[in-house]
């Protein structure tokens, strides 16, 4: 009967991921909408940003780690790029507020990371990975709130700039075009 049980626990532990993933979220869909508070103690929803900015949300697995605090690093000192466009980005994990506040605080964001220790945000846009954090991916979401891209080939340390080339291959409008002039 133990050995029964093991083998059913084993196979439920197996299938466990399987059955996070909600979505399969591609270009084209619209993005889930969410509501989560971020460090700076206010809340985002994804609907506070339709018919305005594009919206970068950029889901890392954890604080304090050695990747995500590379990216955290790149979108502090170079999210000038990024800001050069009609466009607003965020990072959002399953840490808890607290840790996030911590990580935010020591990184020096100066952006909103966005907490989700319920995870069914994560679940929503399918991030969520099998040892229940969130993957390392990046949603472009349009003016319109579908999704414009999907990146799931993250380089930490040139995040801000990654971002800012896939917001200028996608066409999004710079925010004030004069600034770039030489």
């Amino acid at each position: 009967m133990i050995k029964q049980l093991s083998k059913f626990g084993f196979i439920a532990l197996l299938l466990l991921p399987l059955s996070a993933l909600a979505t399969d979220l591609k270009v084209g869909d619209m993005a889930p909408d969410f509501k989560l508070q971020a460090t700076d103690g206010h809340f985002y929803q994804l609907s506070d940003y339709k018919g305005k900015q594009t919206l970068v949300l950029a889901w890392y697995p954890m604080a304090n780690t050695y990747g995500c605090t590379l990216e955290c690093k790149s979108l502090v000192e170079k999210g000038h790029l990024i800001r050069e466009y009609n466009a607003v980005y965020m990072m959002a994990s399953v840490d808890d507020l607290e840790d996030n506040q911590a990580f935010a605080r020591e990184q020096k964001a100066d952006f909103p990371m966005l907490s989700d220790p319920s995870k069914e945000t994560a679940k929503a846009y399918d991030v969520l990975n099998f040892v229940r954090v969130a993957s390392r991916v990046t949603f472009y979401i349009g003016t319109d709130g579908k999704i414009l891209k999907i990146d799931e080939d993250i380089n930490a340390k040139t995040a801000a700039e990654d971002i800012a080339a896939n917001l200028a291959e996608l066409n999004i409008e710079k925010e004030n075009p004069e600034s770039t002039a030489p």
